[in-house]
């Protein structure tokens, strides 16, 4: 497979980047570059080739030299647009035509054109989809960062700069056209996404980033570092602050500083380090680094904080790991209070060092913080939020230390191989496409988590027997939401489902023709909606004892998620009695609380599914190990209930028709399909 990569944005070169050079010489150039190094590991791909703009000027002559062999592999082509020079993002669509020619003619002079191209930021996607119109080859699309995000920041207005508004609509038309749209975190696909009238969740798949976090779990402190740092400190041996950033706007470094100059208990604990990217003249400085540079300086004036605060004029790309080690040793943590952090490599690199997190709880760091449990979240526009995270972390021993052991996490759950695994399975899938089944004869619907995964080997086995099924359609029903449910699933390397019904049974979506990506079922929606009076229940619900909601990624349009015990679920169901507000109050594991529309279940919604594929109720079968399958179990008379099950389901008085397996997870699945289908036989 050959695979193109369009990438216009910053001072992009092979290796040595210059991170902080320009305001666009950032993650997405890192991720890049990343992402690239790990696919080119795939015996199955044979060429990668990154494609990004050709320019003279003070930035060095390095993006003026039009080809630069990476490996074998893989190289970085320079191509001409309109302008001879560096170019800001916010000037970029005027770039995009001419662009789109000259890549056009060079694809012409390949051997062979590109099997996929894959567009970093709007204005490749905008190449990309010319490209497309004119050669046929589809295109998958990262956006790296948002507009619409940048617009909610900045402000009532934002929208209608001009600069936005090019940048904006070029979004929309990339997440209509583009094949599949590959986003790092739940909340940039389930959240940040959900603002632009293409939204389309089924197109979108999350693929965290990974991060070479080896040599940061190794890193050791290097006394010229330690001495460009200590230079600004009274007492350098506190506990350190760090954060290090691009001196940008939306990175919010001007918050960080407030936090600890209104705190004077943070200042007496630690000490601050800002590594502000790098520079030799403020005045120089691209975009808005020079005012964000001004703001901090002034900052540590009107606070006085000069012996408390570090800020290094510049660092070594390959020093980072010795600027972790500073802050590890000397028993500090890793803060970054971004507006909005589209993901977040930092914070794995920060956490596989050793460090504890604060971090902004708007974009990745809330996936970041939730799988490995390594820090704390905040609201990034809450100086005082900001520092009492701080404080608590450096106060709470038995917290610092439960932060610093979940960041060696990190490096398992996030890492290039397994991304570029998944990576490469979406784009194979889409150039050889295989279509769910029209006219299935029989119907599998089954819970996802301790049911279908958990065991590895038994999912082995269900793998190769799915295989062997011919006629039988395959779907998951679960408590996740689409994006949470589909990632791992295909980490598990599970079968992909024909249809999957989704947060508890509000949401359904089915498999497209293109055999990847899917489509939400409208009527369902509809369905479910009838007398959901979601924020009258959200209100009444409030302020009720022993109900904690959950986080807010696992709020959903048609559900409200809390923790609570049996006795939290049945004050729940007479709380919205008395407030004459249906609902369904779904109980599980024993702590688990979903509040759904009166038409929204598994159940409900396996029947809904049964009805559009036309089957009778002997076609269906389901399987389920927990209180929330309870409706699902119930509802089907071909009802499996795994060995490994919770909640006393085997004893639950509406499921005395099912069949409960003596074998676990998947296992318990295939045996009760079998079951099942014996019976058939001897009633036939």
């Amino acid at each position: 497979m050959f695979i193109l990569h369009i990438a216009l944005q910053g001072c992009l070169r092979g290796g040595g980047v210059v991170f902080g050079l320009t305001a666009d010489t950032g993650g997405h150039i890192r991720y890049l570059l990343d992402l690239v190094a790990a696919s080119s590991q795939d015996p199955g791909i044979d060429r990668i080739v990154m494609a990004t703009r050709l320019f003279d000027g003070t930035h060095g002559p390095d993006y003026a030299v039009p080809e630069e062999r990476i490996s074998d592999k893989v190289e970085l082509v320079r191509l001409a647009s309109a302008s001879p020079v560096y170019r800001a993002k916010e000037e970029m669509h005027e770039e995009v035509a001419s662009f789109a020619q000259s890549l056009m003619d060079w694809i012409a002079r390949q051997p062979r054109a590109p099997d996929m191209i894959h567009a970093h930021y709007a204005d490749a996607a905008s190449v990309a989809r010319l490209v497309e119109d004119e050669l046929g080859i589809p295109f998958v699309f990262t956006a790296h960062s948002l507009g619409r995000v940048k617009a909610s920041m900045l402000g009532v207005g934002a929208e209608t700069s001009a600069d936005l508004a090019h940048r904006i609509a070029a979004e929309e038309e990339a997440l209509a056209s583009a094949s599949l749209v590959i986003a790092s975190s739940r909340d940039e696909a389930e959240v940040q996404y959900a603002g632009y009238v293409a939204y389309d969740p089924g197109r979108i798949r999350v693929l965290p980033p990974g991060s070479d976090l080896a040599r940061f779990a190794s890193a050791v402190p290097l006394s010229r570092v330690d001495a460009t740092i200590d230079r600004f400190l009274q007492d350098p041996g506190k506990p350190a602050l760090l954060a290090l950033a691009r001196p940008v706007a939306r990175k919010n470094l001007a918050a960080l500083l407030r936090a600890y100059g209104e705190s004077p208990a943070l200042q007496s604990r630690a000490n601050l380090v800002l590594m502000a990217g790098t520079r030799e003249d403020i005045d120089a400085l691209d975009g808005d680094m020079a005012a964000t540079l001004r703001e901090i300086l002034v900052l540590i004036d009107r606070y006085d904080l000069y012996g408390r605060v570090a800020y290094p004029k510049t660092h070594d790309p390959e020093d980072v790991p010795a600027i972790y080690a500073y802050a590890r040793v000397r028993g500090g943590l890793f803060v970054n209070p971004a507006l909005n952090e589209p993901f977040g490599l930092t914070l794995l690199e920060a956490s596989a060092s050793g460090l504890p997190l604060v971090a902004t709880d708007s974009g990745g760091p809330n996936d970041i913080v939730e799988t490995c449990g390594n820090g704390l979240l905040v609201d990034p526009r809450a100086p005082d939020a900001i520092a009492a995270a701080c404080l608590r972390i450096l106060g709470e021993p038995d917290l610092y230390a439960r932060c610093v052991a979940g960041g060696a996490h990190a490096a398992a759950a996030y890492d290039w191989d397994q991304h570029a695994a998944r990576y490469h399975d979406l784009l194979r899938a889409l150039l050889a496409p295989e279509p769910p089944m029209a006219e299935p004869r029989q119907l599998l619907i089954c819970d996802i988590d301790n049911t279908l995964v958990g065991c590895e080997a038994a999912l082995g086995i269900f793998r190769r027997w799915r295989s062997w099924q011919a006629g039988l359609a395959f779907g998951v029903a679960t408590g996740r939401s689409f994006h949470s449910a589909m990632a791992i699933l295909e980490q598990q390397a599970s079968p992909r489902p024909q249809v999957m019904i989704t947060s508890v049974g509000s949401e359904i979506y089915h498999l497209d023709p293109n055999g990847v990506t899917y489509t939400a079922d409208l009527a369902w929606r509809d369905a479910v909606s009838t007398g959901w009076d979601r924020a009258g229940m959200q209100a009444v619900l409030s302020s009720l004892d022993g109900l904690v909601p959950q986080g807010g990624l696992e709020q959903r349009g048609h559900k409200l998620s809390y923790f609570g015990d049996a006795a939290a679920a049945e004050a729940v169901r007479n709380r919205l009695a008395q407030a004459d507000l249906r609902a369904n109050v779904i109980h599980s594991h024993g702590r688990y609380l979903d509040v759904l529309p009166v038409a929204a279940s598994k159940g409900t919604a396996v029947r809904h599914v049964r009805a559009l594929y036309g089957l009778p109720e002997r076609a269906v079968f389901v399987a389920g190990d927990s209180g929330n399958d309870v409706e699902m179990l119930r509802a089907e008379a071909q009802a499996i209930i795994v060995a490994n099950y919770s909640d006393d389901l085997a004893s639950h008085a509406a499921l005395k028709h099912s069949y409960v397996a003596r074998t676990s997870h998947a296992r318990g699945i295939i045996e009760g399909v079998g079951h099942f289908r014996r019976m058939l036989v001897d009633a036939g």
